[in-house]
């Protein structure tokens, strides 16, 4: 039995986007029951809880008694023990290459760049910040769109390195950027698709916004 931790309450921007998403997403993929532990504040920074993630972050996923964090290390074991990674072997070396490129390569710069509206609207630095930003993120948008161009998924098949793409393409949600790479945006719909994402997102609501999930 897997245990998903994560946190107890999140602002009402973060609804829907906390990474815990990414862990529950692969765990519907497979059609896997798991529970839900939530900590706060004080739990974070117990010595207990660093035990288990030193930076008292979340997401946390216990596998019995292992405890894994950091989101792209819970995709990767879970790729494995739930078969969401690539049979071929160069189809898996692919997958695992660009889980990795889609938190090093591209969500340092699109995090960045949301970010701007996100945390520092109206600061005076911000518009002398943002084409910078805004360039370095279509570059990386530009370099998936040539790779995506033709395929359906990052490595052939559907797998974790799609779940994290796909919910790192999801901080350029309100920034129009998307529309002008249509395969990338053809690609971010395709996997947003998957039932296994609407249940995975319809959970997380209905812990941080049970009302919202209600409706």
């Amino acid at each position: 039995m897997y245990t998903l931790v994560t946190l107890r309450s999140v602002p009402d921007f973060a609804v829907g986007y906390v990474r815990d998403l990414r862990a529950r997403w692969a765990l519907e993929e497979a059609g896997q029951p798991y529970s839900v532990q939530t900590i706060g504040p004080e739990d974070q920074m117990s010595s207990t809880y660093r035990q288990q993630q030193p930076f008292g972050q979340v997401p946390v996923l216990l596998d019995g008694d292992q405890p894994i964090f950091e989101s792209g290390a819970i995709l990767r074991h879970l790729g494995d023990q739930l078969g969401l990674m690539p049979t071929g072997a160069r189809e898996r070396q692919l997958a695992e290459m660009w889980l990795y490129a889609a938190l090093n390569s591209v969500e340092p710069y699109f995090g960045a760049f949301a970010e701007l509206d996100v945390f520092h609207a109206g600061e005076a630095w911000v518009e002398a910040r943002r084409p910078g930003l805004e360039a370095m993120a279509k570059r990386r948008l530009g370099d998936l769109e040539a790779w995506l161009s033709g395929s359906d998924y990052l490595a052939g098949t559907f797998s974790v390195a799609d779940i994290m793409m796909s919910t790192v393409l999801r901080l350029l949600d309100s920034s129009g950027l998307l529309e002008q790479f249509p395969a990338v945006s053809a690609y971010q719909a395709r996997c947003m698709d998957r039932p296994a994402y609407a249940r995975a997102v319809a959970a997380q609501v209905a812990l941080y916004a049970p009302k919202q999930a209600a409706a």
